[in-house]
């Protein structure tokens, strides 16, 4: 399998990781792999059958395996040392629109980093994370992508033996807010320095130093939040380890869509106190953003002078966000020319939806139909903001609305079923899910309709887990 790579990260300081091989498995089969993906990175899409090589038991020629060091904050709690503990970067390449991203194997077997786990993933979290992130960019969010996954031929112990898999990741890149903490925490100012000029090369290249970088990796996280606020997207562990500085979302672990809209929705079983709740997104985003202008202060020469100019670039991170997440309402209700007056009209519709328990995707995809209305239980308050809207909207709201309110998302019930079923072997659901997920805005057929549906009340789905 030829794979044109152009290794960067590899040529760091060696603190930065350690040079690893995946872990061989013993009977490796692909679930799925990503043609159009394939071609973007200059790959063959006809040799996309190597199931040796998405495994890890083949290296392509070019390649430098290593495990990334990092550290960070996991639930507000400081671990100084975390890193690729399941997973190996084979290497980067520079794809055909002129961006440069990594191929990780996640799953891949024990690394120096893996602090006594046996670095392996099972096929439940491996599904998942390839349906959810192959949706995210159907729906325009800036996400890490799913080349291919394999299952091993061999089992993964968690609670009870279960099938084992591994994902091939594509990212801008895996560096994370965590692993600028990692040198930062040891005083290594030579490393640190690499780093932010490392990012600032391959990924802001207008950054005229460190201060820029910050104002604009902040920028990008909060626009990445107001656009998973807009779909019903609840991350579930947004530790800084799992912040992305190229401002894509990554780490698709106990991750959920809200059915039913509650502002203070949780489903990752690990979230016990409701830390990264859906309406906790945005200040939990500010504070992992706290977090990275820590990180950076040693690199300035002042470091009074940081600390008063860093802190006023983390309190932008309200206003940042606050305007992006006008716009991507906005959008959803059909608004083109967004002003603040809108903002009222937005949350009053978010203040029906909650205590009516509607449906978070279905109202918006049905807005403008009949249908609206059927999700309200107060279907007088509806109607009288519907009035509201209908005043408010633009010429062209109809189109502008198709674009920004998905049919299809990966629901929880829908991604659980699959997994079910594809742990008996049956891999057909995943497939079809898959497809209905990356064609979210398309009109519904026989064939998709039942993905658009909420679940039943005993379908619902109001714990999701952690692959480790």
């Amino acid at each position: 399998m030829k794979i044109p790579f152009d290794n960067s990260y590899a040529t760091l300081p060696s603190q930065m990781f350690t040079a690893q091989l995946p872990t061989p498995v013993q009977a490796p089969q692909i679930i799925a792999t990503n043609a159009s993906l394939a071609t973007l990175l200059g790959i063959d899409p006809a040799e996309l059958d190597a199931a040796n090589v998405f495994a890890g038991n083949e290296i392509p020629d070019g390649a430098a395996p290593l495990a990334q060091a990092y550290a960070g904050h996991q639930f507000g709690n400081w671990n100084p040392q975390l890193g690729d503990g399941r997973a190996i970067l084979l290497g980067e390449v520079v794809a055909t629109d002129g961006v440069r991203r990594d191929i990780q194997l996640k799953g891949a077997g024990p690394t120096p980093y893996s602090r006594r786990g046996d670095g392996r993933a099972w096929l439940g979290p491996v599904m998942r994370e390839y349906l959810v992130s192959e949706a995210m960019h159907a729906m325009g969010v800036p996400t890490t992508r799913a080349l291919a996954a394999v299952t091993t031929g061999e089992p993964v112990y968690r609670e009870e033996m279960l099938p084992g898999a591994i994902i091939t990741r594509v990212a801008q890149s895996h560096i994370r807010v965590g692993t600028f903490q990692f040198f930062a925490a040891r005083g290594d100012m030579m490393a640190l320095q690499a780093l932010a000029d490392h990012v600032i090369a391959r990924h802001y290249p207008d950054a005229d130093g460190t201060a820029a970088l910050l104002d604009m990796v902040i920028e990008k996280y909060a626009k990445l939040i107001a656009k998973w606020m807009g779909l019903g997207f609840i991350h579930g562990v947004m530790n800084t380890d799992n912040v992305s500085i190229a401002g894509e979302t990554i780490d698709y672990g106990p991750c959920a869509f809200m059915d039913n809209f509650h502002p203070d929705s949780v489903f990752s079983a690990i979230d016990q106190y409701g830390r990264y709740a859906y309406s906790n997104q945005p200040g939990i985003g500010a504070w992992n953003m706290a977090q990275f202008a820590t990180a950076l202060i040693p690199l300035m020469p002042d470091r009074d002078a940081a600390i008063e100019s860093f802190t006023q670039a983390v309190n932008g991170f309200a206003q940042v966000y606050e305007t992006a997440w006008l716009a991507v309402f906005a959008a959803k209700l059909g608004i083109t020319d967004t002003t603040e007056n809108d903002r009222p009209l937005i949350t009053d519709l978010l203040g029906l939806m909650a205590t009516d328990d509607a449906d978070f995707t279905n109202v918006f995809a049905a807005l403008g139909t009949d249908a609206t209305r059927d999700q309200f239980l107060d279907r007088d308050a509806f109607d009288a903001w519907s009035i509201r809207w209908t005043a408010r909207k633009s010429n062209d709201s109809h189109a502008i609305m198709a674009a920004s309110n998905p049919k299809i998302i990966p629901r929880n019930h829908r991604v659980e079923e699959a997994i079910v079923a594809g742990r008996a072997g049956d891999l057909a659901p995943f497939h079809a899910l898959l497809q209905a997920v990356t064609e979210p805005f398309a009109p519904l057929t026989n064939d998709t309709a039942k993905f658009a549906q909420a679940p039943l009340p005993n379908e619902r789905v109001t714990r999701t887990f952690c692959g480790t």
